[in-house]
């Protein structure tokens, strides 16, 4: 009988191992932390999404994902000695992230928590505290660039002169005016509603004027699209827009805000943001542009530089069929399976634990039996 149950269950137990499946692996191990493989598969299916919505063509989408797919395992990996550098560094971005979700859920014009962290979960595609924690690192790693590379980076001013000189004609520019906007719909309003609209319209005006700041405004009052970017609207040249908007705001000053202008959809406030006129734009104008330019070339090599530096000093295994493109010459990141390791020694606590877990073993009673072993001899 006895005999019998011990092989029922014996049976039993291999049909659970032969029905265990497994749900994810770790491909690569980065000092504490590890890269799992459903993290590449995401990060994978991103990819080709993003590639998909520039609306290129298939064999295109294919080319680029090739070469770029290639690079996801280095740059999880990247990121990841980026955010421990950030710990090492005691780097605290805590306020920067409270800052920006707080603004994303104002965005949102969701005030409920459980509504906003469901919203999120509908458009980025991920819980709430993963999109939090996954925002969180990019802040810090940024921040870890900033302070560790990109302060070491300098453009001197005679490159830029020397940029200005030899790309003269890419800075002729036309005359344009740069605008921002706030919207006060009157669509599917009455009468009363209309009302109220234009006298909503004509105190935000009143408060631009007054010296608040206009992106605020439009972030909290705007109805049009606009308004999660402060109103930002672009530049426009002579006959670009439309005659009501440009003759109103044409020969305005640079910071001067219109009155409400009436329109079928509502009334419509515009701020002169820069008013550029045509010819070659003075060097000391194109300054921040061209240093742009230029900083972009020295940039990406250095922060390469740092990452494979950051990488001769950490912890790395990567698993038999990935590859990091990142890699550090020479180093070794083979993976090491934790059941081939043998302890090469052993301390003296660890000996006096084990002869103790062997003592202990013969305090055990026989199954089946009232007999306990005590050593030497045993007794009924």
């Amino acid at each position: 009988m006895k005999f019998r149950l011990f092989g029922a269950l014996a049976l039993a137990s291999v049909c659970l191992v032969a029905d265990v499946q497994i749900v994810d692996q770790i491909v690569a191990k980065v000092n504490g932390d590890i890269v799992r493989q459903d993290e590449i598969q995401r990060l994978s299916r991103e990819l080709a999404q993003e590639l998909k919505a520039q609306g290129q063509s298939g064999s295109q989408i294919d080319q680029e994902y090739q070469t770029r797919s290639k690079d996801i395992l280095r740059d999880r990996i990247d990121e990841l000695l980026l955010v421990q550098k950030a710990k090492e560094l005691n780097i605290n971005v805590d306020s920067d992230i409270t800052k920006y979700m707080t603004n994303l859920q104002r965005q949102s014009g969701i005030t409920d928590p459980d509504k906003f962290h469901e919203y999120v979960r509908q458009q980025i595609g991920m819980s709430y505290e993963d999109y939090l924690a996954e925002s969180k690192n990019q802040f810090l790693t940024r921040e870890v660039v900033s302070q560790e590379v990109s302060r070491h980076i300098t453009v001197t001013d005679q490159e830029v002169k020397d940029y200005y000189d030899k790309h003269q004609k890419d800075f002729v520019k036309d005359e344009r005016v740069f605008l921002s906007e706030i919207l006060i719909s009157t669509q599917g309003k009455d009468a009363a509603g209309k009302a109220a609209a234009e006298k909503k319209a004509k105190q935000v005006a009143v408060d631009a004027t007054r010296g608040q700041r206009f992106t605020d405004l439009a972030r909290d009052n705007s109805d049009a699209p606009t308004a999660k970017a402060g109103g930002e609207l672009g530049g426009y040249k002579k006959g670009d827009l439309a005659k009501v908007f440009e003759d109103a705001v044409w020969d305005l000053p640079k910071g001067t805000v219109t009155q409400p202008i009436s329109i079928p959809t509502g009334f419509e406030i515009l701020k002169v943001d820069d008013h550029t006129k045509s010819g070659l734009e003075p060097l000391s104008d194109a300054k921040p542009e061209i240093e742009n330019i230029l900083y972009g070339p020295k940039m990406q090599p250095k922060v390469r530089e740092y990452l494979t530096a950051l990488r001769k000093t950490a912890f790395l295994q990567i698993k038999p069929g990935y590859v990091d493109s990142g890699a550090s010459p020479g180093q070794n990141t083979g993976w090491q399976d934790p059941v081939t390791l043998k302890p090469e020694t052993v301390t003296v606590a660890e000996v006096e634990q084990k002869t103790r877990h062997k003592r202990l073993l013969w305090l055990i009673p026989i199954p089946g039996t009232e007999t306990t072993v005590t050593g030497k001899s045993s007794s009924r």
